[in-house]
C-alpha cells in the first residue's frame, strides 16, 4: 500500500524565489525517512523535527517508508523553512490531510513540540508564490505582520502543525497553543540630523546636496574634526521617500537578512559597518544560507564607510563591480545568490595618518611623504575613479563660522530642492529606464545628453593630459547636469562643468 501527497514551499537564492514542489511518497516497506532533491544540512535534519513535531501535534506519522522529493532537483534548497510543507505533504499522503495540494504553499519551521517558527525572507517567498500563482500561503504566526507588505496573495498564519492540518481538512481537536512569534529585531536607525547645524562648510554642503540629487558617490576627504562624518548623516535626510517599488525591493533584502516586521521602511537605508568589518559581512555571503552583505542592506540608500583607509584594501576593492553594476552576484560551491547593491557609496578619510597633511593652521604633518603615498594607496585608483564626488573638507575655523550663520540651508529646504531637481531629472529620462543622473550611460551623455559647444574645453584638455579617464569623464559630466537641475537649467553650461571638476578634484 502506498500513498503520494503534494505540497508547494519555496527556495530562495538571493532575494529570488522559486516554487517548489514538494512530493512525499508513502510506502509499506521498513520505516524510513529520507529527503531528496539536493537539499543541504539543515533541511535534512528535517527529518527528526517533521517526525517529532507530527506526533506531538497529534497525528503522528505512519510506520512506513517516507521518502520526501523536492522538484525541481538541479536547485539547491537550504534552510528549514521547508519544514511545514515537508509534514504537510507526508500528511497528505498518508491520507491525514486531504485538502493539501500543490497548489498551496506552505513556510515554516517546526519545533520539536509541533509549533510552527517563523523564518527569514518571507516576503520574496511571498512575492514568488504570488507570481507562481499560488492559491494561498501557510506560514508561520510570527511573520504575519511581515506578510502584510505584500499584495495580491492569501495569507494564513498558524501557531502549530497541528492548526495547520486542521486548516488542510485533518479530524483533529484544536487544541491552545502559545505561539512562536518573531524576535523584535530593530533597523539601523537612519540618521535624521539638521543639515543647518553645518556650519562654515559651504563646499561640503553643496557636495552632500549635490550626492543626494544625483545618486552620486562621494569621497569627503579632510583632517579629523573637520566634519566629514557629521556632513554623511545629513545626507540620507535630504533624499526622498522610496517608492513602492523600490521599499518592496528595499524588504525583500531585510527579510532575507532576518529584520522580520522591520523590513518595511519608506526611507531610503542607511548601513555604516565599522573598519574592522570583513569582505563578506560587506558584500554578502556566508558558509550556509548567503545571506546580504551591507552593500546589499542599504541598497536604495546610503551605505557610509568612515575611516574608509583603514578598512581592508581588498574589502574596499570588492565594491568596485557592485557601484558600476549595481548588482552583486555571490558565487559558492553550492550554487550562487544575486542581490541587489543599487546604493550610493559615501567615504570619508583623513589626508594621512596623524590626520594633519595640508589643514591649514594646525600641527604641521608628521607622516613622511611615503606614509601618505601608503595610507591614500589603500583606496586603489579604479575604486577612487568611481566616486563622482571627490571633494576636501577644511577644518572650520572662527572666521569661517562668523561669516557662515545662517547660509546653510535646512534639512527641509535642501530636500525640497533635491526633489525638485530630481523631478527634472525625472522627466528628462522619461522613457530610458533611468531616473537619476548618476545612472545615464556614456553614450547618452555624448548623443542626447550633449550640452553647448565649447562647454567641456577644460575637461577635454583633462582627458588629452591623462588626468582623466574616459570614466571619470562621464561621472563629471552626470555631476555637471545634476548641478545644472540644482539651478533650474535646461542644460548644463560651462559653469556646471567647472563646478563638477571642483568637486571632483580633491585628489
Amino acid at each position: 500500500m502506498s500513498g503520494i501527497g503534494r505540497a508547494a514551499a519555496v527556495a530562495l537564492l538571493g532575494v529570488t524565489g522559486r516554487r517548489i514542489e514538494v512530493e512525499a511518497h508513502l510506502t509499506s516497506q521498513l520505516p524510513a525517512f529520507s529527503i531528496i532533491g539536493l537539499p543541504d544540512t539543515s533541511l535534512g535534519e528535517a527529518r527528526e523535527r517533521v517526525r517529532a513535531a507530527a506526533a506531538n501535534a497529534g497525528c503522528p506519522l505512519p510506520a512506513r517508508r517516507i521518502t520526501v522529493n523536492l522538484t525541481p532537483a538541479a536547485i539547491p534548497k537550504r534552510g528549514s523553512g521547508f519544514d511545514l510543507a515537508i509534514a504537510m505533504a507526508v500528511l497528505a499522503g498518508a491520507g491525514l490531510a486531504p485538502m493539501v495540494s500543490e497548489h498551496i504553499v506552505y513556510i515554516g519551521e517546526l519545533g520539536l513540540d509541533g509549533r510552527v517558527r517563523p523564518v527569514p525572507g518571507v516576503i520574496p517567498m511571498l512575492l514568488a508564490a504570488r507570481d507562481a500563482g499560488a492559491e494561498r500561503v501557510v506560514l508561520p504566526v510570527g511573520n504575519v505582520a511581515e506578510a502584510r507588505v505584500v499584495s495580491g496573495v492569501r495569507t494564513i498564519g498558524v501557531d502549530s502543525l497541528r492548526a495547520a492540518a486542521i486548516d488542510a481538512g485533518a479530524l483533529l481537536p484544536a487544541v491552545d497553543v502559545e505561539p512562536v512569534l518573531a524576535a523584535a529585531v530593530g533597523a539601523v536607525p537612519m540618521p535624521v540630523a539638521e543639515l543647518a547645524d553645518v556650519v562654515g562648510n559651504p563646499i561640503g554642503v553643496r557636495a552632500v546636496i549635490a550626492a543626494a540629487a544625483g545618486g552620486h558617490h562621494a569621497l569627503l576627504l579632510g583632517p579629523p574634526g573637520a566634519g566629514k562624518t557629521m556632513l554623511a548623516e545629513r545626507l540620507p535626510g535630504l533624499l526622498p521617500d522610496l517608492d513602492d517599488q523600490a521599499a518592496l525591493e528595499v524588504a525583500a533584502v531585510r527579510s532575507v537578512a532576518g529584520l522580520g516586521a522591520a523590513s518595511w521602511s519608506t526611507r531610503p537605508p542607511w548601513e555604516a559597518p565599522h573598519h574592522s568589518a570583513s569582505a563578506v559581512s560587506l558584500i554578502g555571503g556566508g558558509s550556509g544560507t548567503l545571506r546580504p552583505g551591507a552593500v546589499s542592506r542599504a541598497t536604495r540608500g546610503v551605505l557610509f564607510l568612515d575611516e574608509a583607509p583603514e578598512f581592508p584594501r581588498a574589502v574596499l576593492d570588492a565594491l568596485r563591480q557592485p557601484l558600476e553594476s549595481g548588482r552583486i552576484t555571490i558565487h559558492r560551491a553550492a550554487g550562487a545568490a544575486e542581490f541587489p547593491a543599487r546604493c550610493q557609496v559615501l567615504l570619508a578619510a583623513n589626508p594621512c595618518p596623524c590626520g594633519n597633511a595640508g589643514a591649514a593652521n594646525a600641527q604641521p604633518c608628521e607622516c613622511p611623504p611615503s606614509a601618505v603615498r601608503r595610507y591614500l594607496g589603500r583606496m586603489s585608483g579604479p575604486l577612487l575613479d568611481r566616486m563622482d564626488i571627490r571633494v576636501l573638507v577644511p577644518r572650520v575655523t572662527t572666521a569661517r563660522m562668523r561669516g557662515a550663520d545662517g547660509s546653510t540651508p535646512t534639512t527641509a529646504a535642501a530636500r525640497a530642492t533635491v526633489a525638485s531637481a530630481r523631478a527634472r531629472m525625472s522627466e528628462r529620462l522619461r522613457g530610458t529606464g533611468w531616473t537619476r543622473n548618476a545612472e545615464v550611460t556614456g553614450s547618452w551623455l555624448r548623443v542626447a545628453g550633449r550640452i553647448e559647444p565649447g562647454s567641456t574645453v577644460d575637461l577635454d584638455r583633462a582627458l588629452d593630459l591623462g588626468t582623466l579617464t574616459m570614466r571619470g569623464w562621464d561621472r563629471v559630466m552626470r555631476l555637471a547636469w545634476t548641478l545644472a537641475d540644482l539651478d533650474a537649467v535646461d542644460r548644463p553650461g560651462k559653469r556646471h562643468v567647472g563646478g563638477a571638476l571642483a568637486l571632483r578634484s580633491a585628489l
